[in-house]
């Protein structure tokens, strides 16, 4: 008989390939988000409090819901990003957080490029011009891509192969971070420069950064208005880093001539929907069979471990060892 209870909030893990999903049922009891939705603060608290572990999508999960927890042992994180997560009010408590990096690395990247292509191509009103029965050629004049830079703000794991793919269309690299990185420079061929440059000479902008206080609403109306008139912005990583009404201005004026976004601040604004310079995609850029299957896996695998008591192989806040004992639950 299942030992454990395990609560799942993140709505695709086990929907899609039954691989993670397997692996919990064969220890715990399972119980899901009933909501097709992110779950509220007491949604969670109310759901969660006698949840040995829990597989938590993009819910926020504050501290005051950690502090609520009863026989709370892990919060995995089915996703890379942790910006949801308290860690601080989870190490406080004890509370191992895995999550699962690097494993929608490609998939993000490939959607990236998918974005940039369909942006530089027009592939969207041309699509729908078509399909109405019409023949409009010269209307979707595109921007061929080889020459051109392409400016990368985050050069981690996906920006990297964001990189990658650059090269094969022989694009000039430029990237920006915190920390500027030269073997990678060496080994990849990619120039670093400031954001202010990144931004001036850059062709296509496209963001791979962390959701930090730092890189919270990054890109405002200063930063839009630096860049080219025919540039095109590509955010695939966190929507509060770009600042929409700011953005929404940018485009509808001519500061620059297109954005193709797959994350958002809460949903598109109207204003966004209306745009025929702008691509949207309902947050699917991590969303590939292989990819899922990876994350629901590893999520399902490192739950399982520190339910057993041993130490799981992604650990978000490893400081949580220093505050607690080995685990003892078997």
């Amino acid at each position: 008989m299942p030992t454990f209870r395990v609560y799942i909030t993140a709505r695709s893990f086990g929907k899609i390939v039954p691989d993670g999903l397997k692996i919990l049922e064969n220890i715990a009891e399972i119980k899901r988000n009933p909501y097709n939705r992110p779950m509220t603060e007491e949604e969670l608290i109310q759901n969660l409090k006698d949840a040995d572990a829990v597989v938590l999508g993009i819910d926020k999960c504050s501290r005051k819901v950690i502090e609520s927890f009863k026989h709370m042992k892990v919060i995995g994180r089915h996703g890379v990003g942790l910006d949801n997560v308290d860690l601080d009010a989870a190490t406080e408590k004890g509370i191992i957080v895995t999550y699962t990096p690097h494993v929608n690395a490609d998939s993000v990247a490939d959607h990236t490029w998918a974005l940039i292509l369909a942006l530089a191509r027009k592939i969207t009103p041309a699509d729908a011009s078509t399909k109405a029965g019409l023949w409009e050629g010269t209307k979707f004049i595109g921007m061929e891509l080889p020459g051109k830079n392409i400016g990368i703000i985050g050069l981690g794991n996906i920006g990297q192969r964001v990189a990658n793919r650059a090269g094969g269309f022989n694009m000039n690299i430029l990237y920006y971070r915190r920390h500027r990185n030269d073997a990678l420079e060496r080994e990849m061929g990619v120039k670093y420069v400031d954001l202010e440059r990144l931004l001036r000479e850059s062709d296509i902008v496209t963001i791979h950064a962390a959701l930090t206080p730092e890189t919270r609403r990054m890109i405002g109306a200063r930063e839009l208005r630096m860049m080219k008139k025919t540039a095109l912005l590509i955010n695939t990583a966190r929507g509060e880093i770009v600042d929409e009404k700011a953005l929404i201005q940018a485009l509808r004026e001519g500061w620059i001539a297109g954005a193709a976004l797959d994350v958002f601040e809460g949903k598109p604004s109207k204003q966004l929907l209306k745009m025929d310079n702008v691509i949207l995609t309902p947050h699917i850029a991590a969303y590939t069979f292989e990819a899922l299957r990876r994350m629901d896996t590893m999520v399902a695998e490192d739950i399982v471990k520190v339910l057993a008591g041993r130490k799981p192989e992604h650990v978000a806040n490893p400081k949580v060892y220093e505050k607690r004992p080995a685990p003892t639950w078997h």
